[in-house]
């Protein structure tokens, strides 16, 4: 698949616009990830990565670009003793990660109606 995208890329001025378009579009159907509180899961084939292939995961990045990955900081602080336990119910943790899933879904809508409409008007100028 990567070599037929490479093809389809080109070398002209348009190609790395092509690429980036084409790319988003095959990537859209991966399953994407979701946030939630491990204490009201029972299943704990959820916790599971798939492509890592690792039962108990979980990912987070620093703590000044989401909300999400300062609570999974804090929470991970407090499991390891460095930190005081949080003061939050198990409830309201998925509360929070529920909300976040809801931001996420929604940027994620957003930034595909973009990437279509761009796609429409790269089109539009191309034919």
């Amino acid at each position: 698949l990567q070599k037929s995208l490479n093809e389809t890329f080109g070398a002209d001025k348009y190609s790395e616009a092509r690429k980036e378009v084409l790319t988003n579009m095959f990537s859209r159907p991966m399953q994407m990830a979701l946030y939630f509180c491990t204490g009201v899961l029972e299943n704990e084939t959820l916790f599971r990565h798939y492509a890592l292939n690792v039962p108990f995961y979980t990912h987070f990045t620093s703590p000044i670009r989401r909300y999400a990955d300062l609570i999974v900081h804090r929470l991970l602080s407090a499991s390891l003793g460095a930190s005081s336990p949080i003061k939050m119910e198990k409830e309201a943790i998925q509360k929070q990660a529920d909300h976040c899933n809801d931001r996420k879904m929604a940027s994620k809508r957003v930034q595909e109606l973009s990437t279509d409409l761009f796609f429409a008007i790269f089109v539009r100028v191309r034919a």
